[in-house]
């Protein structure tokens, strides 16, 4: 019986987990989308496509949080808090809920950005097409170029996370510290 009480709440658990980041990624994917969109809307080409590779940048490094924090060791900071070292403690959280931090970092700010690459590589399209009165799109160009920088990015990622897992998760760590109630 008590095994059955404990497999409830852990599905329990999931449930609320995953309402939560359904409602959270749904929030901040309008939020940006609005945001962004209208924002490109008043931008000419060049700031326009400053604003696209930022987004893609902050895809790519909220990816390499992500890996970092799921291949991180709780003994490494383990050793660094009672050290007293700044920010270990925060690190040491984020990689005991390393599930929960990776979902939110490479799968929710992950895909709002690529979503709004997406978007905002379309609106990017239509001004060339328009200020080069163009007779083509070259939307299917332009998203190659987006998805291909954003692939790319995230695999180069992938492998300075894991080179530098300590270095990263101990940045974000001092980082979080600073908006904790923890200081």
């Amino acid at each position: 019986m008590k095994k059955n009480n404990k497999n409830e709440k852990k599905g329990s658990s999931e449930i609320k987990w995953f309402i939560t980041i359904f409602v959270v990624a749904f929030v901040l994917s309008i939020i940006f989308s609005f945001i962004s969109t209208t924002a490109i809307g008043g931008l000419s080409i060049i700031p326009a496509i400053i604003v696209l590779l930022l987004v893609i940048f902050v895809g790519i490094i909220f990816d390499i949080i992500g890996v970092a924090v799921t291949v991180g060791k709780e003994s490494d900071f383990n050793a660094m808090a009672s050290k007293k070292i700044s920010g270990a403690k925060t690190s040491l959280k984020l990689i005991k809920n390393s599930a929960k931090v990776s979902n939110i970092c490479a799968d929710v700010i992950g895909d709002v950005a690529g979503v709004l690459s997406g978007s905002i590589s379309a609106l990017i399209a239509m001004k060339i097409t328009s200020t080069l009165n163009m007779s083509f799109d070259i939307q299917f160009i332009i998203s190659a170029i987006v998805a291909s920088l954003t692939i790319g990015g995230k695999a180069i990622g992938k492998g300075v996370a894991q080179k530098n897992t300590t270095k990263i998760v101990g940045l974000v760590g001092k980082i979080l510290k600073v908006f904790s109630k923890e200081k």
